[in-house]
């Protein structure tokens, strides 16, 4: 795809908001996020035990292939990050479907656990392009320097993916062996994300904004920030760092749900009903985020929503029930999860542009994508260590505590403003609003 200057785009295919971007890109990705990650994530955890009691594979090894996937996912968000920025979502997002549906077809047919596990790591190279870091690039440049609006409404949306596809899963898996449900599921995956991809992100991708026929050259006294300089600064850094902890401590939860309410007297179907509302807990906190934007600094917000992460974490270890009040606790776990995937959506373009943001998103989340990844396995192997999921839980208490607290460093000195910048710098954006409308930015 072209990185010059984007056709016009007709009147009929563009929103009827006034900023002249087509709705239907973030349409059709909301509906292929949901369903990639409730096939390729949130399936799992409802199936590790039947995986188990089927094959007479370990927990523990089960869950290492799983990770591995999401391991083989991070390292790949940094070359899919610099293709985004460079070609676009659509020839990656749509061979990125097509290589999910292999793989999750490798696992239904896994004759052994290294099979399996090959078929985890195809699957992990397919979760690169298809969940939510290309998606992110994708409407980042799409609709700056409204793009906040477009990922609340896919991180709204896409929330729900544990509260349609665990129940799912669950009910599905009561008819059918686990590799039948990985079947059904595969299928699912290929008649709504392949042609999404393909047919919905047509679109010619706008240039960078430092390309962008209607903004002003950068006076020759203010270099533009390199990327490589951008990721060695202390507040990069301990971005990374805060978001890196905090991910590790949170997806532990999420896996390690299940079996925490389990051993504490709720029935599996309970177990993974209370998973499926965390869901909706998701979208619950990503309906508040605009409001936390317009009344938090990007420093101050960061430190809030990983100390709430931390507080509902130490809820889980502390209380032992009764189950429904655990439901609840894992309802607000939920809802803080939700707040800070939109958080890490905009940690870049809130602190450095959207020039170079699927460069720079793509380097801040191979850690955290590597944490999400190692915490199924980190979390298994606490309780096995500690004796039980309460203590497991208090520890990654005190990782979130830690995350909550490197956060107070990650604001940029050029970050004054207690608003989002919509990704430029102030004499950037000003010189946008001074100019002419375009039909597409």
């Amino acid at each position: 795809m072209s990185r010059g200057i984007p056709a016009p785009v007709p009147a009929a295919d563009t929103s009827a908001d006034g900023t002249g971007v087509s709705r239907v890109p973030l349409l059709a990705l909301c509906v292929t996020e949901i369903t990639s990650w409730g096939v390729l994530y949130y399936a799992f955890p409802v199936l590790s035990q039947a995986v188990t009691r089927d094959t007479g594979w370990s927990t523990a090894a089960i869950t290492a292939a799983f990770s591995a996937s999401l391991i083989t996912a991070a390292m790949g968000g940094i070359p899919v990050g610099r293709a985004l920025d460079r070609h676009g979502p659509r020839v990656l997002m749509t061979g990125g479907s097509v290589l999910a549906v292999l793989a999750v077809l490798a696992v239904a047919a896994a004759p052994n656990l290294w099979t399996f596990t090959a078929a985890w790591l195809l699957a992990g190279v397919a979760m690169s392009a298809v969940l939510y870091q290309p998606a992110f690039a994708a409407l980042t440049r799409y609709y700056a320097p409204h793009h906040l609006g477009a990922l609340t409404t896919l991180t709204l949306v896409a929330g729900l993916a544990s509260t349609v596809f665990a129940p799912l899963t669950d009910a599905l898996s009561s008819h059918l062996s686990w590799r039948g449900v990985y079947l059904v599921l595969a299928a699912v995956l290929a008649v709504v994300t392949v042609p999404l991809h393909l047919l919905a992100l047509r679109r010619p991708w706008p240039p960078p904004p430092e390309t962008a026929p209607d903004k002003p050259h950068r006076p020759h006294g203010r270099p533009r920030t390199s990327v490589s300089a951008t990721v060695r600064s202390r507040p990069f850094l301990l971005l990374a760092t805060a978001l890196t902890l905090s991910a590790l401590a949170m997806y532990a939860v999420v896996i390690n749900l299940i079996p925490l309410l389990t051993s504490r007297g709720a029935t599996s179907a309970t177990a993974a009903w209370a998973l499926g509302l965390g869901g909706i807990g998701q979208v619950t906190g990503r309906l508040g985020y605009r409001v936390l934007v317009r009344r938090t600094s990007v420093r101050a917000r960061t430190v809030l929503i990983l100390a709430l992460s931390a507080a509902t974490t130490a809820a889980l270890a502390a209380i032992p029930g009764p189950v429904a009040l655990l439901i609840a606790i894992a309802f607000l776990a939920g809802t803080t999860r939700g707040i800070a995937t939109l958080l890490q959506a905009t940690a870049v373009s809130d602190r450095w542009g959207t020039a170079s943001y699927g460069a720079l998103s793509g380097i801040l989340s191979a850690p955290v994508t590597t944490a999400t990844a190692v915490s199924p396995f980190a979390g298994a192997a606490l309780a096995a260590g500690l004796g039980g999921y309460p203590r497991t839980f208090l520890v990654l208490t005190i990782t979130a505590v830690v995350a909550a607290a490197l956060a107070a460093g990650t604001a940029p000195t050029l970050t004054t403003t207690r608003h989002p910048s919509a990704a430029l710098p102030t004499r950037r954006t000003a010189a946008r609003r001074l100019a002419p409308r375009k039909s597409e930015e």
